[in-house]
């Protein structure tokens, strides 16, 4: 992405005393935060916020898997946890799908995954993959369909990350507020 496309005034910049010499940033909603040293001239913290933008950017788009991508995974996972029997003849990103995560149509044997779940982390998109892959087998949300999911151990996990994503949509954003502390891993990290 070229620096003119990003958008800065979705950019929040906090200067730190305690940091030395290291910038990084990640993304809190629709915000990206860049964390630098407070000692640092206007024009340094500009040249610093566009390469993290672009290091963000970067690091995102590999995390995006093509439609031939996503099938390929798909294939992986049926065969871990499925033992090789559900067989989707179509796996695809779509972009309509804005009140669930995935779709499945059995008889078509086609599933399809919501473009909001790109950038997550990894064991949600395949959690959401098996569960639209289990369908191919039971169409249902009964017992024989969780039963099918109870072998790939992060289940819960994901489901949580997705209930937290939805209850998180809801929530009034309030500007300027701080919505948290960064974490000891942030998205990316230069220094």
């Amino acid at each position: 992405m070229p620096p003119e496309a990003h958008d800065r005034s979705r950019v929040e910049v906090r200067r730190s005393a305690r940091r030395s010499r290291t910038v990084s940033a990640y993304r809190e909603g629709d915000r990206t935060v860049v964390l630098i040293p407070a000692r640092m001239s206007h024009a340094e913290e500009q040249r610093w916020v566009t390469q993290m933008l672009e290091k963000l950017a970067a690091q995102e788009r590999r995390r995006i898997l093509g439609d031939d991508a996503l099938m390929a995974r798909a294939r992986e996972l049926a065969a871990a946890y499925l033992d090789g029997r559900a067989q989707p003849a179509q796996v695809r990103w779509v972009t309509n799908q804005n009140s669930r995560w995935g779709s499945c149509t059995p008889s078509e044997g086609t599933i399809r995954l919501s473009h909001r779940l790109q950038g997550m982390p990894e064991y949600v998109l395949d959690y959401v993959l098996l569960h639209e892959l289990a369908h191919l087998l039971v169409p249902d949300h009964g017992p024989a369909f969780w039963a099918l999911l109870e072998a790939y151990p992060r289940t819960e996990r994901a489901r949580g990350y997705l209930e937290g994503v939805v209850s998180a949509a809801r929530l009034p954003h309030i500007p300027g507020a701080r919505h948290g502390t960064p974490g000891e891993d942030p998205a990316a990290s230069c220094g």
